[in-house]
């Protein structure tokens, strides 16, 4: 009895493991806040500050998993979308510009799927 019961603890700790691994960790809060200095170089150009390269950054290290990566993107893609003057071709170059490379294009025509 008392194996069976230990069998039955270490199946769920298991299948939790599993559940939580395709969770995304991050949120749009996270996404909005470390973008948020980059909204000036997204609707004027030129170049980005360094608050704002560091939220790129920040983005980059936070998005570590494939649920996170999408889930970031979609946040991404939402927050470009709620920028009606963004500049598309600067939202695109914005992480090289940074010298950070993100797994995902920024801009409001993203497909997150991919």
């Amino acid at each position: 009895m008392k194996s069976a019961v230990i069998s039955v603890f270490v199946m769920l700790a298991m299948f939790q493991f599993v559940v939580k691994q395709g969770r995304a960790a991050v949120t749009c809060k996270q996404v909005d806040d470390a973008l948020a200095a980059c909204v000036p170089y997204l609707t004027n150009g030129g170049v980005p500050s360094t608050p704002c390269c560091n939220g790129v950054g920040e983005l980059r290290s936070s998005a570590v998993t494939t649920a996170d990566r999408q889930a970031a993107c979609n946040c991404v893609k939402q927050a470009a979308a709620r920028i009606p003057t963004i500049k598309e071709d600067d939202a695109a170059t914005l992480p090289a510009k940074c010298h950070v490379q993100v797994d995902f294009p920024i801009s409001k025509n993203t497909n997150c799927e991919e």
